[in-house]
């Protein structure tokens, strides 16, 4: 069944009034009928059965009556943030789907010294509208509860202070300890509620990249024996994450 994303007020009326581009979708690309169903989700874990009751072509509107109300319960139970250094050429959009995908509530685009794009404020507010475009469509598509937001960008310094509040901050470094101390480091991360991901762009991190992010209790830990591309790498982590608290239930379950 589709999926599509509104504003909490819109489900207060009765019946629930869709418009923009959903109205579009549902009925020129989509081509639903009358009395089909859809979800529509106000970025909660909650989820609303509607049925198509009528199209306002006029006002092109699309008309949904309420038919179901449940808990979806697709969510993980602790909230993830991505903190991504800014790769080159498309890959972003690619971060940025795959993320939501595997669970991520909130992805930060970060410029760090090895970064080799540059974006002035112009292009860097059409990237990120671009980018929470991609993020929308990911969320419809892996149904999820809410549609994760991808900030503006951010230095270094500025997602620091980001993340300085999180319970648990997460640095895949190729210079860390070994697979047992990571293997401690992902498990303790399974416990956790509100876990940041920093990784570095293509380069890697200057080595006073690393020291600022340790000073804010950042764990530094090593993904194999592989090097990982900055796409790959946020992938893995938080595909662990993932698996970890969907098999376990995070803290509210025994952790391996």
């Amino acid at each position: 069944m589709y999926r599509f994303f509104v504003e909490p007020e819109q489900l207060m009326q009765s019946p629930v009034m869709i418009k923009g581009a959903d109205y579009s979708h549902i009925k020129n690309v989509l081509r639903l009928k009358i009395g089909e169903s859809i979800y529509l989700s106000d970025g909660t874990d909650m989820e609303y059965e509607c049925s198509i009751a009528s199209y306002d072509t006029e006002n092109e509107t699309v008309l949904a009556v309420i038919t179901d109300v449940f808990a979806a319960s697709r969510e993980l139970p602790a909230r993830l943030t991505l903190f991504q250094g800014y790769p080159k050429g498309d890959k972003m959009e690619t971060i940025v789907q795959k993320a939501v995908e595997l669970g991520a509530c909130e992805i930060v685009p970060v410029m760090m010294k090895r970064c080799v794009v540059k974006l002035d404020d112009k292009k860097s507010l059409r990237k990120t509208e671009r980018l929470n475009s991609i993020s929308l469509s990911a969320a419809k598509q892996a149904k999820r509860g809410l549609v994760p937001k991808v900030t503006n960008i951010m230095s270094l310094p500025e997602a620091c202070e980001h993340a300085k509040d999180m319970d648990y901050i997460l640095l895949p470094y190729e210079n860390a300890e070994g697979m047992e101390y990571a293997g401690q480091v992902i498990k303790e991360a399974g416990k956790k509620e509100n876990i940041g991901i920093f990784i570095g762009p293509e380069g890697g991190f200057e080595t006073d990249e690393i020291k600022m992010l340790e000073s804010i209790g950042a764990k530094t830990f090593s993904l194999g024996h592989r090097i990982l591309r900055t796409e790959t790498a946020g992938m893995a982590v938080l595909s662990l994450l993932m698996f970890l608290l969907e098999t376990y239930g995070g803290r509210h379950g025994n952790i391996l």
